[in-house]
């Protein structure tokens, strides 16, 4: 098993583009660090789980929420 993805794993993991992947970085919604000389993204793969399990977290407090205003 690999530690690190690059930021084509992570776009394909998520379904998304490569530039709303580095957008996610940029933003600082998903952690990343930049390796080597040439500055090569990667996320570790730890960082990917914790990142999906908070937008899992952020849905369903926000359905609760729009349950209780109903």
């Amino acid at each position: 098993m690999r530690r690190f993805l690059t930021l084509p794993d992570v776009a394909e993991a998520l379904n998304i583009s490569m530039s709303q992947t580095r957008a996610l970085i940029n933003r600082g919604e998903l952690e990343g660090i930049q390796i080597g000389g040439r500055g090569q993204w990667r996320v570790e793969e730890a960082k990917l789980d914790e990142y999906i399990d908070r937008l899992y977290a952020e849905q369903r407090e926000a359905r609760a929420a729009k349950a209780e205003t109903q």
